[in-house]
């Protein structure tokens, strides 16, 4: 499991949250910089205006006072020539307002430069000392916001770390998965989180899906090898004898009927496997209005040969007008499927046949009958999906399964069975 490679999710997230960390950390660093030089012109604008203001009301009064006790202060006049002499060059020329980052020799200054009556007066203070403390001030917040970086680095690896070890244990789990050993699902902790749940419950489903494919997949090969036997054996069976030297032409015709009903057997056979070997949805697409009043003489008549040789007669009760939607394969392979289980299960009789408005479809046979516990037997194959009943019981529940139709057995042991399926019902 490659959980920590280049391109794994762990590792984008973490760097994500590192250039998020980083640069929030340099924006803060940008704007408290804007922030403290701001305020620094606001602070050195109003102690040198005081101080200016202060000098020349005095210097006014007192033409020769001078600025006394107070270090690193220095105000020139431009009336004064001495002033004019002593004034560094670097404060000659300066427009009138406030100039920081100034230095005269080695030392950095801030001067203020005003004009009261026609006079230019320029302040300029020593700030070295300031500027030392304000750099170590500056280097002191820099090392924090490192640190705060490396912790937050950390605390990002560590979360992240926390907060995926769920879905690497989500990713195990379904690593570990042995579909082959029957029905494998996701489960979780007790309190597992949303996220986690979803896609549990999706990957789940996918399962229970899939399991389904292979199930039909299954269905239809193993009833496909073990019920395609039969007809194609009554169809070699049937040509070998046509093809006899000296075979009459009535022998070779019921042949030729033998073969075209197994064919037509096997068809019917095909369409239900692969009815059942199609997704349910896909399926249920291929409905279409269907006469049910109309197919069902034909689905009778197509399977009354199989009375030959029987003191068995087939009776259609009178039929309703009845529509539904379904695909009319499915439904003929149904119905007939049912009506040749009644004509094999019995000897002599009447076999009713009815149909109602609802679209419900019952076939009465006098045969043999089965007991509550062989019907019990019966739907229990049917809800396993196999068992020994073959093309007829257990594939007919399963299209119900497909369709929402409803199939019903009600029957006494030697009183013959009633099949009632509802094909209404979808």
């Amino acid at each position: 499991m490659r959980a920590l490679g280049r391109g794994s999710l762990r590792r984008r997230i973490t760097i994500w949250l590192l250039v998020y960390a980083a640069a929030l950390t340099l924006a803060v660093v940008a704007q408290g910089t804007v922030v403290i030089e701001y305020v620094e012109r606001i602070v050195w604008r109003s102690l040198l205006t005081v101080e200016l203001d202060h000098f020349v009301e005095r210097h006014r009064l007192e033409p020769g006072y001078r600025v006394a006790g107070t270090p690193g202060l220095r105000v020139y006049a431009s009336t004064d020539a001495r002033d004019a002499a002593a004034m560094p060059e670097v404060l000659r020329g300066l427009d009138e307002g406030l100039h920081d980052d100034l230095r005269v020799g080695d030392t950095e200054v801030v001067a203020l430069v005003r004009d009261y009556g026609g006079e230019r007066y320029t302040l300029a203070m020593d700030i070295e000392q300031f500027s030392r403390e304000e750099s170590r001030f500056e280097l002191l917040t820099l090392a924090a916001a490192l640190a705060m970086l490396l912790l937050v680095s950390l605390s990002a690896a560590l979360g992240v770390s926390y907060l995926l070890r769920p879905l690497s244990q989500l990713a195990g789990r379904i690593g570990a998965l042995q579909p082959a050993r029957g029905a494998a699902e996701i489960t979780l902790e007790r309190g597992a989180g949303s996220e986690l749940t979803v896609i549990a419950d999706a990957f789940n489903d996918f399962l229970r899906r899939n399991r389904q494919f292979v199930e039909r997949e299954t269905t239809f090969v193993n009833t496909a090898s073990h019920e395609l036997r039969t007809p194609i054996a009554v169809i070699n069976g049937a040509a070998e004898l046509g093809l006899q030297p000296g075979a009459d032409p009535a022998s070779m015709r019921e042949q030729l009927e033998r073969i075209r009903r197994s064919a037509r057997e096997m068809d019917h056979l095909v369409t239900l496997l692969l009815a059942l070997a199609k997704d349910p949805a896909k399926l249920a697409r291929s409905n279409e209005p269907l006469a049910l009043h109309v197919l069902l003489p034909q689905v009778v008549e197509d399977h009354r040969h199989l009375t030959v040789g029987k003191s068995l007669q087939l009776n259609l009760e009178p039929l309703p007008e009845c529509e539904i939607h379904a695909p009319p394969g499915i439904v003929r392979a149904a119905i007939g499927n049912l009506l040749r289980n009644a004509i094999e299960n019995s000897d002599q009789g009447v076999i009713d046949i009815a149909l109602d408005r609802s679209g419900t479809v019952t076939i009465r046979d006098p045969g043999h009958g089965l007991s509550p516990e062989q019907i019990s037997a019966i739907y229990l194959r049917m809800a396993r999906g196999g068992g020994e009943s073959g093309i007829g019981l257990d594939l007919i529940a399963r299209l119900c399964d497909h369709f929402g139709w409803r199939l019903s057995l009600q029957s006494d042991a030697g009183r013959g069975t009633t099949a009632v399926l509802q094909l209404g019902a979808g």
